[in-house]
């Protein structure tokens, strides 16, 4: 259809008293919004990084995010605490010297969450990423015809938005995938595996907070996570204070992180048995979190002494999602290969992080665990983040194709730059031979800086 893609859609209503789905049919006329070279669904440290990367490779870029700034957890999340940077140069080793040169980094982790909103809108600008804030990928257009590749159902040449615009469609060379839950690709039709494979339980959830009101010195020994062999001990200390004052937090290793002066984010809630893919679960999870957050501060309030004068300042506008969908990719990332420490020659990836479960019941505890899995600093390859189901779509971030214990390691967010780093050029490069992303020469060095372990 010339000018418009047509689609044709069912929507599900529940009523009231009824006891069966219903469904209606739309004949949808969307307007083309435009084209470009890379398309990226998600502008959380994932998506920004291959964005900017993309376009500093040359590519026109355009970048949805749902929320109104860029960052994900690290801004409208509040998440305020770096995770396996250490090792990452590129684009992270890059905004956290923008972070610093502004003053927003206090310590070798903790960041200022304005700060970081700030930095990524001018990388952005800089990049020329055409940007689109408070906007929503919710439908995929597949040419099935065109998919050459065995296993694929076809190309996906367009990502179907909607945001106060109306409804519209961009069509692109190249798809990134950067949601966290892998939103672009499960409307494209691609298969994906969701939480533990014998229970299907998901980690759970956990909304930040950002707190003020305390010296920092008095509090010590609630907060000091600069040295590694008193982080737990810190934990152990700030729960055992919530439950002596009547509070017993949903998450047993309740955590505070030192941001500047007397200023702390918080971490505290788990929210358990939801689903991030289920608008009201995580409606009544959100809900549920914040709750907790103001009965946490006021019981520390109530417990008087150093704590006297602590205030809520802010909660997350978006619930940290620790697990959704793990897209089917042309590799899977394995529990066996982050114990055996995997390298690849096409690898986007360096992960020195360890398995981080979050207990998926509260009946197994409270806290976290390793799965027994001692990790080895291993790699992700260019092929866990090719979608095999559909051709011309990418993936970066917790989304890309793992299994449930490989996830738990690979899910921070030092790794999803990287990721989104490599991807992006990876994606750039692949628009601008006129190439599918699967069929990338082999050889290149994609990876921000290749590892030297």
């Amino acid at each position: 259809m010339h000018g418009g893609v047509w689609r044709h859609a069912f929507v599900t209503m529940r009523g009231i008293n009824r006891t069966r789905s219903e469904t209606i049919s739309e004949h949808l006329n969307t307007p083309l919004a435009g084209h470009c070279d890379v398309f990226v669904c998600g502008g959380g440290p994932a998506g920004i990084a291959a964005a900017v990367s993309a376009a500093r490779e040359g590519a026109r870029v355009t970048l949805v995010e749902a929320h109104g700034c860029l960052g994900g957890v690290w801004t409208s999340g509040c998440l305020s605490w770096l995770i396996d940077h250490e090792n990452k140069t590129g684009l992270m080793a890059e905004i956290k010297e923008r972070l610093m040169r502004i003053g927003g980094m206090a310590t070798s982790s903790a960041y200022d969450c304005e700060c970081m909103k700030l930095v990524l809108d001018e990388m952005a600008a800089e990049a020329g990423v055409r940007v689109l804030l408070h906007s929503h990928v919710v439908a995929a257009r597949i040419d099935s015809h065109i998919g050459m590749r065995a296993g694929a159902q076809g190309r996906l040449t367009h990502a179907i938005v909607e945001s106060r615009s109306g409804r519209q469609a961009w069509s692109a060379n190249v798809f990134i995938d950067a949601s966290g839950d892998g939103d672009l690709a499960a409307r494209a039709g691609c298969r994906f595996e969701i939480g533990h494979p014998e229970t299907g339980e998901t980690q759970p959830m956990s909304l930040m907070a950002l707190v003020t009101g305390v010296n920092a010195g008095a509090i010590g020994e609630y907060h000091d996570t600069r040295d590694p062999r008193k982080q737990e001990a810190a934990k152990h200390a700030l729960r055992a204070h919530l439950e002596a004052h009547g509070h017993s937090p949903s998450y047993a290793s309740p955590t505070l992180f030192h941001i500047r002066n007397d200023l702390f984010a918080l971490m505290a809630t788990h929210q358990y048995g939801r689903s991030a893919l289920d608008a009201g679960d995580l409606t009544q999870a959100t809900i549920g979190a914040r709750a907790e957050l103001h009965a946490i501060i006021a019981a520390l309030r109530h417990s008087g002494g150093a704590w006297a004068g602590v205030q809520l300042v802010a909660t997350a506008a978006q619930i940290g999602v620790r697990e959704a969908r793990r897209i089917r990719g042309l590799y899977t990332v394995t529990a066996a290969d982050i114990a055996g420490g995997r390298r690849h020659d096409d690898a986007i990836c360096d992960v020195t992080f360890c398995v981080d479960i979050h207990s998926t019941s509260p009946a197994k505890g409270k806290s976290y665990h390793n799965g027994n899995i001692q990790v080895r600093p291993y790699q992700i390859p260019l092929r866990a983040a090719i979608a095999a189901d559909v051709d011309g779509l990418m993936l970066a971030g917790r989304c890309i194709s793992g299994d449930f214990f490989a996830h738990a390691s690979y899910r921070v967010t030092g790794n999803a730059v990287q990721m989104g780093e490599s991807v992006g050029r990876a994606a750039a490069l692949a628009s601008s031979l006129n190439l599918l992303p699967h069929k990338i020469p082999g050889g290149l060095s994609i990876m921000s800086v290749p590892s030297s372990s």
